[in-house]
């Protein structure tokens, strides 16, 4: 009976995993082709016409989504507790079942941010490129967080969810250090570039898999869960964000310690999980 309750949990976790992934890789084109998007209009119709687009973009999206989905909140309202809502917090803080899961997830996007804040600085002040270049450089590398989605969807089914998401950690360690390496020793675009790659293959494995991992035991309380998971990777996006700029002037230095630095304490702190299970 309770090999069949853990091999229930496994599965559902895996399928949740597997549409994560789906989902990541549908949001990870946002960032990977806006940046040539906008160099585009930049570059061909001044800066302002991005503004234009953006208002346009909002408000066809506005109507398609009231077209196509409506209100999809049918419950019946409960009031607003707030005593019931912290209660709830204080419960997923103290499971380990999230904790670890979310605490590692959020360091590693943290890193993510921070490299979406150095990038520019790294190719734009220090290697030259253009603001098109920049946006060819972004739109590229997402193509390596398509392939470690589709990846994870075929790691979490045939591994499990521990198992992959500890590979996925263990690469994207190797990427931060192998950034903060080429810093100081071979500071150019194809090193920079291979190690970016590196990275950004163990992320796209560990973030899907590492939420779904967060969330699958807590479907009683999706919302709250799903809640406080988003705001901790705010949270340690901001943070990642301002060590990469004050860390040091060096952008890629800096990156490199910030990444290297989050992939490690997640690296550990779930390993740490893995040896209480």
């Amino acid at each position: 009976m309770l090999s069949r309750a853990i091999a229930r949990d496994l599965f559902s976790g895996a399928a949740l995993g597997r549409a994560m992934a789906l989902i990541m890789i549908a949001m990870a084109a946002a960032p990977g082709f806006s940046p040539l998007l906008g160099g585009a209009l930049d570059h061909y119709f001044g800066w302002r016409s991005e503004f234009v687009f953006i208002g346009v973009f909002a408000a066809i999206a506005a109507i398609g989504y009231d077209w196509v989905l409506g209100e999809s909140h049918h419950a019946t309202r409960t009031p607003l507790n707030p005593l019931a809502i912290a209660k709830n917090y204080l419960r997923l803080i103290a499971d380990r079942r999230f904790l670890v899961p979310a605490v590692t997830v959020s360091l590693i996007v943290g890193g993510l941010f921070a490299l979406f804040a150095a990038a520019p600085r790294i190719l734009i002040e220090g290697l030259q490129f253009t603001p098109i270049e920049l946006g060819l450089f972004f739109a590229g590398t997402v193509m390596v967080v398509f392939a470690a989605g589709m990846l994870a969807t075929r790691l979490a089914p045939r591994f499990g969810l521990d198992r992959s998401v500890k590979g996925g950690l263990t690469i994207a360690a190797t990427g931060s250090g192998a950034i903060l390496l080429v810093s100081l020793l071979h500071p150019t675009f194809l090193p920079f570039l291979a190690a970016i790659a590196v990275f950004l293959l163990g992320m796209g494995i560990v973030n899907p898999l590492g939420t779904a991992q967060a969330l699958s035991p807590f479907g009683d309380k999706a919302g709250a869960a799903s809640a406080l998971l988003g705001f901790w990777q705010m949270m340690a996006a901001a943070i990642g964000v301002w060590l990469a700029a004050t860390v040091s002037h060096q952008a890629m230095f800096a990156l490199g310690v910030v990444l290297t630095v989050a992939a490690l304490l997640a690296l550990a702190l779930y390993a740490l999980r893995a040896r209480a299970a």
